[in-house]
């Protein structure tokens, strides 16, 4: 599952278990702050700013070329660009300079820690497991702008591929297009493929032509099954396939040029 809907809101998998585990760490770190007689949520939630803070900084130092030349990019989190290493080694540093200045909220502050470390990592770690042994190419017909019926799985096998959800009405959708025509150009060996959902071939055609993109494997799923089958509720919505056709990343939301290259990656030859 890729997302979660709460009303109106769909939230990436990924946000809520970060959240799960800072509530985790708030009543862990409040009853053992009870019996010492000392409150840490302020600290904790230190913590949490300085850990998302830092991993933030990372993530752009790590991708500082694909932000060179859009500085503003690197204030812009909506393409959800963090380093999980940065993240924790700045939680831990700041973890660390708390306990050594004030020794009474060692103890709280070491067990609300643990607590959210374990929590977020057993649950994520799971989830990888369970998606690694899952995930595949999902058999969905789907069919082109001139009304063809085609499997996904035919389009390019043998071969990497990023399959991008989308449609002519989402904002964020429209943004990350150049981004990913851009890519579609520079990685000649990885087949993308952009899955319009629930819009005819006639809307399509036209907000291609208004924008001036030039893409291939366009296609269109009217019922949006797609989406529901690999458990994506929001869009746009990204996937990306390795050669035997498992699913080894997604990222559900806006992907900018570092956030892309990042995903793109794994797609490197070692």
């Amino acid at each position: 599952m890729l997302s979660v809907n709460l009303g109106p809101l769909s939230l990436p998998m990924g946000h809520l278990l970060l959240l799960f585990a800072f509530v985790v760490a708030l009543i862990a770190g409040a009853m053992a702050g009870r019996r010492e007689g000392v409150p840490i949520a302020g600290t904790l939630a230190d913590v949490f700013l300085v850990a998302l803070l830092t991993a933030r900084i990372g993530f752009v130092a790590l991708y500082f070329e694909h932000y060179r030349d859009d500085l503003l990019g690197i204030i812009d989190i909506r393409d959800g660009g963090f380093s999980v290493l940065a993240g924790v080694a700045g939680a831990l540093a700041l973890t660390a300079w708390r306990m050594r200045r004030h020794p009474r909220i060692r103890r709280p502050l070491a067990i609300a820690m643990t607590a959210g470390l374990i929590s977020w990592g057993a649950i994520a770690g799971l989830i990888a497991l369970m998606e690694q042994q899952t995930a595949s190419l999902p058999q969905a017909s789907l069919a082109t702008l001139d009304g063809n019926s085609v499997q996904l799985s035919e389009l390019a096998p043998g071969t990497p591929m990023v399959v991008n959800l989308w449609a002519t009405w989402c904002p964020p959708c429209i943004r990350e297009m150049p981004v990913l025509e851009q890519a579609q150009k520079d990685n000649p060996g990885v087949a993308f493929v952009f899955v319009n959902q629930g819009e005819q071939p006639e809307t399509i055609r036209r907000f291609i032509q208004e924008q001036e993109l030039s893409l291939t494997n366009l296609m269109t799923d009217f019922g949006g099954s797609l989406g529901r089958t690999t458990g994506s509720h929001g869009l746009p919505t990204t996937l990306f396939y390795n050669a035997e056709g498992r699913q080894v990343n997604a990222h559900m939301g806006e992907l900018s040029n570092a956030t892309l290259a990042h995903r793109l990656e794994q797609f490197e030859a070692p």
